[in-house]
């Protein structure tokens, strides 16, 4: 289901009211060629009815709160600004959750430049005491 960004809460709080009770996910999905760039995903469980939904909404880098409809929102949408950079306005602790505070930039945009933080992967195997 795709809804106007604006629209959010307001379906969000509908759909609670049909069932679909659980929110079990939000995240987004980031591509810098739409002018709205961010696709944010909802993810709803109805017990009752047994089914999944899932709620599509594109912006630019803004969106209203869900806590209000739902409090488990707080954690998923500090998640999604830390990893994106998407803010929701309205949102009670809007910091980040994962990186550390002083990290510049948002990982999982497109446009952030990969790394060059060497890993070591070889495998040592611990002698045997035979």
């Amino acid at each position: 289901m795709n809804v106007p960004t604006a629209a959010l809460p307001a379906t969000l709080q509908r759909l609670k009211d049909e069932g679909y009770r659980r929110l079990v996910d939000i995240t987004a999905i980031d591509d810098p060629s739409q002018a709205e760039r961010f696709e944010l995903n909802y993810l709803l469980y109805s017990m009752d009815k047994r089914e999944w939904l899932r709620v599509k909404a594109r912006t630019s880098g803004q969106a209203p709160t869900a806590c209000g409809v739902f409090a488990g929102a707080n954690a998923y949408e500090r998640e999604v600004y830390d990893m994106f950079g998407v803010e929701f306005s309205g949102h009670p602790l809007p910091r980040r959750i994962l990186m550390p505070d002083d990290w510049v930039g948002h990982p999982l945009r497109r446009d952030e430049p990969l790394g060059s933080i060497e890993v070591d992967f070889t495998f040592r195997r611990a002698p045997r005491g035979d």
